[in-house]
């Protein structure tokens, strides 16, 4: 079996694991396994299913590393992600009625570092939950489309490489959830921070 490469360059550590060397792979999983998480877990709403979707992702992409040859690893990993989250999302063995507890649980409202006081932090993780929640209602196309753009700053152009649709679609599916998503947080005014608020 090869050694592994001297260094941590990407196109290297891709090779490696395609000729066997687990801990290769094990390093992209370390490198990318947040990035793809945040996206399966805003997909998702629950931490429990979003891991393991993004385990059965990691594992689908092993097995599947021979069909990637060039271009935006990040962006293949991703797909895969995302499809295994809209699979997940279609199944019959969802229920639609996820508990508030779930939709919480494991959520990341941690104090932020800084002048935050108690009462901000309230407001910022209402405002949290209240916006899982606004995705969750959304349909799994345009809540694919706004986690990656809105959410995880994706350009257009890559979140429509994840996705496979032309930029023009995802545009359209983004101004439907954006305008979707207001219309959500808007009937939760008592929730938005007075500068949100509409007069």
């Amino acid at each position: 079996m090869n050694q592994p490469p001297s260094h941590s360059d990407e196109q290297e550590l891709i090779q490696a694991a395609k000729q066997g060397h687990l801990e290769s792979f094990n390093q992209l999983v370390m490198r990318y396994q947040r990035q793809v998480y945040n996206v399966v877990l805003r997909m998702l709403s629950v931490p429990a299913a979003a891991e393991d979707i993004t385990q059965e992702a990691f594992i689908s992409a092993y097995r599947n590393l021979h069909t990637f040859h060039a271009g935006n690893f990040s962006a293949w990993l991703l797909r895969i992600a995302s499809n295994a989250s809209l699979d997940y999302l279609r199944s019959a063995q969802v229920r639609r009625n996820t508990s508030l507890e779930l939709l919480l649980d494991g959520q990341t409202f941690a104090p932020q570092d800084g002048e935050e006081t108690p009462e901000d932090y309230t407001i910022r993780r209402e405002l949290g939950f209240e916006i899982q929640k606004g995705l969750s209602l959304l349909s799994t196309e345009q809540r694919l489309a706004i986690v990656l753009v809105d959410i995880q700053g994706y350009p257009y152009e890559e979140a429509a490489d994840i996705i496979r649709i032309p930029v023009g679609t995802l545009k359209s599916r983004l101004s439907r959830a954006r305008l979707a998503m207001r219309d959500y947080l808007v009937m939760q005014t008592e929730l938005l921070p007075r500068e949100f608020r509409s007069s």
